[in-house]
């Protein structure tokens, strides 16, 4: 199986190498790497360099951009830098964060997976983080949610759902969009991933209300949203999130942005939506 993997980096020095080695080691080892240097000012390119001379299916792309910290729009415009200078020929394609440490064997375990089931679209593990020197599960989503530093798509439904969009929300949209086409969606509890800068640590108050737009932007409605702000913002333990959110929600209603989904897509993803939060509740 041929798996090709995108790595946006900006100023990831720290964390990196930690990555590649990771991935270097894989008891299957990805077809081709790409890591897309974002205009980074620190040692990722010497880091990155450094691998490609000993692993010839590492390489890398460097971006110009901005120094705007704005999730969703700037990554997945990085990661496309680095999706343009690839052939067609992979099975599966990764977008995966540069701040990772994968088990050597989690690359053959989704192959396995995505081998086994021809309806299964997307796949991952899960994210650790470090508190107290112990890994413990970074719990900011459902088990059944994959995470946007992780993610692996099988290639016939990364073409189906229009592949990623640059747009805060493009880490749900996605999911929602392969669920629509009739694609399964699979998390492996086993397959722990060291996440080793947790996620939001960087986010401004403006990238915070571009959450509250994403889902304006996915057709939620108003009470979807209400309910996914209060829950987003209850694991956050920030009540200021929730209300970042709203406003996010109202500014992008207001504004009349333009919407990530069609309507038939809209309504599939609320009934979707209202199924999951009546099955928690009876």
């Amino acid at each position: 199986m041929n798996i090709y993997i995108i790595i946006p980096a900006h100023n990831e020095d720290d964390f990196i190498g930690k990555t590649l080695e990771s991935l270097a080691k894989q008891t299957l080892l990805p077809k081709k790497l790409i890591v897309v240097n974002d205009n980074s000012t620190d040692q990722t390119e010497a880091i990155v360099d450094d691998f490609s001379k000993t692993h010839p299916w590492i390489s890398q792309v460097i971006s110009k951009s901005s120094d705007q910290h704005l999730p969703g729009s700037k990554i997945i415009n990085a990661f496309y830098k680095g999706f343009e200078t690839l052939d067609d020929n992979y099975d599966v394609i990764c977008k995966f964060d540069a701040d990772l440490i994968f088990p050597d064997n989690y690359l053959e375990t989704l192959a396995n997976h995505f081998s086994k089931n021809s309806k299964l679209g997307m796949a991952s593990g899960f994210c650790y983080i470090e508190k107290d020197n112990d890994w413990i599960l970074e719990n900011l989503t459902n088990k059944d949610h994959i995470r946007g530093a992780l993610k692996a798509y099988k290639k016939e439904c990364f073409e189906q759902i229009g592949r990623l969009k640059p747009s805060m929300g493009w880490d749900t949209v996605d999911e929602l969009l392969a669920k629509y086409h009739g694609w399964e969606i699979l998390t492996d509890e086993t397959l722990h991933v060291k996440h080793l800068k947790p996620t939001g640590q960087s986010y401004n108050k403006a990238s915070k209300h571009l959450q509250g737009e994403a889902m304006y932007k996915m057709r939620y409605g108003f009470w979807i949203t209400l309910i996914s702000a209060l829950k987003l913002a209850s694991k956050k333990e920030s009540f200021r999130l929730f209300t970042d959110y709203m406003s996010g929600y109202f500014k992008a209603k207001s504004s009349k942005n333009e919407f990530l989904v069609s309507i038939d897509e809209g309504k599939f993803i609320r009934d979707l939506r209202w199924k999951g939060i009546f099955k928690k509740l009876f």
